[in-house]
């Protein structure tokens, strides 16, 4: 999918669910690497991390594209769009919008660190030194297990 199509399925989507237009530019922004998506305040535009369409499909980028349609259509009407307002929330969830992105989906784990005393695991885009740094549930000591 490329940013024409992107653009052209998000303004289907906002005049089916919000039956208002959207009327500035959504793109892929391959440098997002924690958030699905991100709509700026100044330029009302909307970025999406294409790794949401990769690998997790249409189901998932509908729903990452509602959900900034809700912070683009709500601050265009002048309202609280942060997270937290009531108005962001109901609105979420009368389009299906999603709230999370598995955080495994986006986030590419290249170390994976596990505790001997307790077995919990760790996974980490950074190496960390096993030296300095223990458990946080039981303070064993960590073992690195696998590295990409």
């Amino acid at each position: 999918m490329n940013d024409q199509q992107l653009t052209k399925m998000t303004r289907q989507i906002s005049l089916d669910f919000f039956q208002r237009p959207f009327k500035h530019q959504i793109y892929f922004n391959r440098r997002l690497q924690t958030t699905g998506g991100r709509y700026l305040l100044k330029s009302h535009n909307i970025e999406i991390n294409p790794k949401v369409w990769q690998q997790g499909g249409q189901q998932l980028l509908v729903g990452v594209i509602k959900h900034e349609l809700c912070h683009y259509h709500l601050h265009l009407q002048q309202q609280d769009a942060s997270h937290r307002s009531i108005a962001f929330k109901q609105l979420l969830r009368s389009v299906g919008g999603v709230r999370y992105i598995p955080w495994l989906m986006i986030i590419n784990y290249h170390y994976l660190y596990l505790c001997q005393n307790c077995g919990h695991q760790y996974q980490r885009q950074r190496r960390i030194n096993t030296n300095r740094l223990v458990c946080g549930i039981c303070r064993g000591k960590l073992k690195l297990v696998k590295h990409n």
